[in-house]
């Protein structure tokens, strides 16, 4: 199952990192990622470390269950989870590949206060304001069952608190900053990640 899980790995990092930059260079001329970014120890910083070490980890765990240096957790480990683990794997890539299509040339990696895109709010944006990252969720979630060893579950632990704080620090105050009203009336209507879930309410829509 290493094997499986590493070839599913990477064809997630191909798609929905390499080819989806790709196209963002074709469309606009820029790659769309702007990097670690914030004062060392902040919410920003912190976040965009997290997601880099899950990134690591989540190549890692295959790579070192091939080798045989972490052996996977016997509890979790059976054909029930791996065929889950494929399953969850497959569906979040394609909902991946769909959240980030559905973007346009809005998609980014990272916030450039300097830069002002267009608010997407159609297609999956209308079920949840970060389908995105609601999609990686269910992806990473599904290597670890595919190979569930200590390096896989951390890695899905660091990329959790990454997109939270993500969202609620980085994002979520940019897009108020950048659209105002319009972001906080969708912002209080859409979930964050689960449809119904995680609407602003209205004082923090005021900054209050």
């Amino acid at each position: 199952m290493s094997w499986l899980a590493l070839g599913l790995y990477v064809l997630y990092l191909g798609l929905a990192f390499g080819l989806r930059t790709a196209l963002q260079i074709r469309r606009t001329g820029s790659s769309g990622f702007k990097g670690v970014s914030g004062r060392p120890g902040s919410a920003e910083w912190t976040g965009g470390v997290l997601f880099v070490v899950a990134l690591v980890l989540g190549f890692a765990a295959p790579v070192l269950d091939l080798v045989g240096v972490l052996d996977p957790i016997g509890s979790l480990d059976g054909p029930v989870g791996h065929v889950s683990g494929v399953v969850l794997s497959a569906a979040g890539l394609a909902l991946t590949l769909y959240a980030q299509m559905a973007m346009g040339t809005s998609w980014r990696i990272g916030v450039d206060d300097s830069e002002r895109t267009d608010l997407v709010t159609d297609g999956p944006f209308a079920l949840v304001r970060n389908p995105i990252f609601a999609a990686m969720l269910p992806t990473s979630l599904g290597l670890v069952l595919v190979v569930p060893n200590i390096a896989a579950i951390v890695g899905f632990a660091c990329l959790v608190v990454a997109l939270e704080l993500q969202t609620r620090a980085v994002e979520e105050p940019y897009l108020l900053r950048a659209h105002g009203s319009t972001y906080a009336d969708y912002a209080g209507r859409v979930g964050r990640f689960i449809p119904g879930v995680g609407r602003l309410r209205a004082n923090a829509r005021s900054g209050g």
